[in-house]
Protein backbone atom coordinates (compact mmCIF):
# COMPACT_ATOMS: atom_id res chain seq x y z
CA UNK A 1 0.00 0.00 0.00
CA UNK A 2 1.29 3.00 -0.92
CA UNK A 3 0.66 6.49 1.26
CA UNK A 4 1.04 9.70 -0.23
CA UNK A 5 0.44 13.30 2.01
CA UNK A 6 0.02 16.50 0.64
CA UNK A 7 -0.38 19.97 2.75
CA UNK A 8 -1.92 22.85 1.25
CA UNK A 9 -2.82 26.00 3.44
CA UNK A 10 -5.52 26.69 0.61
CA UNK A 11 -7.27 24.20 0.96
CA UNK A 12 -10.76 24.66 3.11
CA UNK A 13 -12.01 20.71 3.33
CA UNK A 14 -9.44 17.76 3.78
CA UNK A 15 -10.57 15.23 1.67
CA UNK A 16 -9.06 11.33 1.52
CA UNK A 17 -9.42 9.54 -2.08
CA UNK A 18 -8.49 5.78 -2.07
CA UNK A 19 -7.48 4.33 -5.25
CA UNK A 20 -7.58 0.79 -5.56
CA UNK A 21 -8.09 -2.30 -7.64
CA UNK A 22 -11.00 -3.99 -6.00
CA UNK A 23 -12.16 -3.23 -2.21
CA UNK A 24 -10.59 -6.12 0.31
CA UNK A 25 -12.42 -6.69 4.00
CA UNK A 26 -8.68 -4.60 4.93
CA UNK A 27 -9.99 -1.81 2.77
CA UNK A 28 -13.48 -1.63 4.19
CA UNK A 29 -11.85 -1.89 7.87
CA UNK A 30 -9.71 0.82 7.26
CA UNK A 31 -12.38 3.31 5.83
CA UNK A 32 -14.87 2.03 8.69
CA UNK A 33 -11.47 3.43 11.02
CA UNK A 34 -11.79 6.23 9.24
CA UNK A 35 -15.50 6.65 9.30
CA UNK A 36 -16.11 6.43 13.16
CA UNK A 37 -13.83 9.45 13.73
CA UNK A 38 -16.91 11.44 11.59
CA UNK A 39 -18.92 9.75 14.07
CA UNK A 40 -20.87 7.57 11.84
CA UNK A 41 -20.60 3.73 11.06
CA UNK A 42 -21.31 1.67 8.00
CA UNK A 43 -23.46 -0.94 7.78
CA UNK A 44 -24.77 -3.46 5.17
CA UNK A 45 -28.80 -3.42 3.96
CA UNK A 46 -29.77 -5.54 1.08
CA UNK A 47 -26.47 -5.56 -0.12
CA UNK A 48 -26.00 -1.81 0.26
CA UNK A 49 -23.69 0.15 2.38
CA UNK A 50 -25.46 3.02 4.70
CA UNK A 51 -24.18 5.03 7.27
CA UNK A 52 -25.21 5.18 10.95
CA UNK A 53 -24.99 8.06 13.81
CA UNK A 54 -22.85 6.59 16.59
CA UNK A 55 -25.78 8.54 18.30
CA UNK A 56 -28.52 5.85 17.58
CA UNK A 57 -26.72 2.66 18.08
CA UNK A 58 -28.34 0.99 21.38
CA UNK A 59 -25.86 -1.39 21.11
CA UNK A 60 -23.73 -4.15 19.36
CA UNK A 61 -23.93 -7.60 19.14
CA UNK A 62 -22.10 -11.07 18.27
CA UNK A 63 -24.07 -13.48 16.87
CA UNK A 64 -22.20 -16.44 15.40
CA UNK A 65 -19.56 -14.89 14.16
CA UNK A 66 -21.58 -11.96 12.36
CA UNK A 67 -21.73 -8.65 14.45
CA UNK A 68 -24.88 -6.72 14.34
CA UNK A 69 -25.99 -3.45 15.26
CA UNK A 70 -29.20 -2.58 17.00
CA UNK A 71 -30.97 0.88 16.86
CA UNK A 72 -34.53 1.85 17.48
CA UNK A 73 -34.87 1.56 13.37
CA UNK A 74 -33.90 -1.97 13.12
CA UNK A 75 -30.65 -4.47 13.01
CA UNK A 76 -27.83 -4.11 10.96
CA UNK A 77 -24.77 -6.25 9.72
CA UNK A 78 -21.37 -4.53 10.00
CA UNK A 79 -18.14 -6.43 8.40
CA UNK A 80 -16.17 -5.29 11.36
CA UNK A 81 -15.60 -7.60 14.55
CA UNK A 82 -16.68 -6.64 18.12
CA UNK A 83 -12.63 -6.13 19.37
CA UNK A 84 -12.38 -3.64 16.59
CA UNK A 85 -15.72 -1.82 17.27
CA UNK A 86 -15.11 -1.69 21.18
CA UNK A 87 -11.50 -0.20 20.31
CA UNK A 88 -13.37 2.53 17.74
CA UNK A 89 -16.19 3.07 20.12
CA UNK A 90 -14.44 3.29 23.76
CA UNK A 91 -14.28 7.10 23.05
CA UNK A 92 -17.56 7.57 21.97
CA UNK A 93 -19.04 6.14 25.50
CA UNK A 94 -19.45 2.89 24.29
CA UNK A 95 -18.76 -0.33 27.01
CA UNK A 96 -18.09 -3.50 26.92
CA UNK A 97 -20.94 -5.89 28.82
CA UNK A 98 -20.31 -9.76 27.80
CA UNK A 99 -18.28 -11.11 25.92
CA UNK A 100 -20.52 -10.61 22.55
CA UNK A 101 -21.98 -7.06 23.51
CA UNK A 102 -21.06 -3.66 23.88
CA UNK A 103 -23.74 -0.88 25.37
CA UNK A 104 -24.04 2.42 24.07
CA UNK A 105 -23.60 4.19 27.99
CA UNK A 106 -25.89 6.87 26.59
CA UNK A 107 -29.03 4.69 26.16
CA UNK A 108 -29.19 3.57 29.59
CA UNK A 109 -32.85 4.27 31.08
CA UNK A 110 -32.32 2.28 34.70
CA UNK A 111 -29.99 -0.41 35.97
CA UNK A 112 -31.15 -3.34 38.53
CA UNK A 113 -28.89 -5.72 40.44
CA UNK A 114 -29.74 -9.17 39.24
CA UNK A 115 -28.27 -12.41 40.52
CA UNK A 116 -24.88 -13.70 40.49
CA UNK A 117 -23.52 -9.78 40.88
CA UNK A 118 -25.07 -9.51 37.41
CA UNK A 119 -26.53 -6.16 36.46
CA UNK A 120 -29.82 -5.96 34.39
CA UNK A 121 -29.96 -2.45 32.24
CA UNK A 122 -33.32 -1.05 30.96
CA UNK A 123 -32.47 0.94 27.62
CA UNK A 124 -34.64 4.01 26.83
CA UNK A 125 -36.82 1.75 23.97
CA UNK A 126 -37.15 -0.96 26.35
CA UNK A 127 -34.95 -3.75 25.76
CA UNK A 128 -33.05 -4.96 28.94
CA UNK A 129 -29.75 -6.50 29.15
CA UNK A 130 -27.27 -7.79 31.40
CA UNK A 131 -23.84 -6.73 32.33
CA UNK A 132 -22.39 -10.01 33.25
CA UNK A 133 -20.48 -10.49 36.68
CA UNK A 134 -17.06 -10.18 35.07
CA UNK A 135 -17.33 -6.57 33.83
CA UNK A 136 -20.04 -5.30 36.49
CA UNK A 137 -17.26 -3.73 38.51
CA UNK A 138 -15.51 -1.94 35.69
CA UNK A 139 -19.41 -0.75 34.22
CA UNK A 140 -20.32 0.47 38.11
CA UNK A 141 -16.46 2.65 37.81
CA UNK A 142 -17.02 3.89 34.48
CA UNK A 143 -20.67 5.38 35.09
CA UNK A 144 -19.69 5.98 38.98
CA UNK A 145 -22.38 4.17 40.70
CA UNK A 146 -21.65 2.52 44.02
Amino acid sequence: MKITIQTDASVQETTLNITCREITPELERLIEALRVTDKKLSVKVNGEIHLIDLKAILYVETVERCTFIYTEDGVFETSLRLYELEAMLAEHNFFRINKSTLLNLNKIESLKSDIDRKIRVRLKNGYQLIISRAYSEEFKSKIGVR
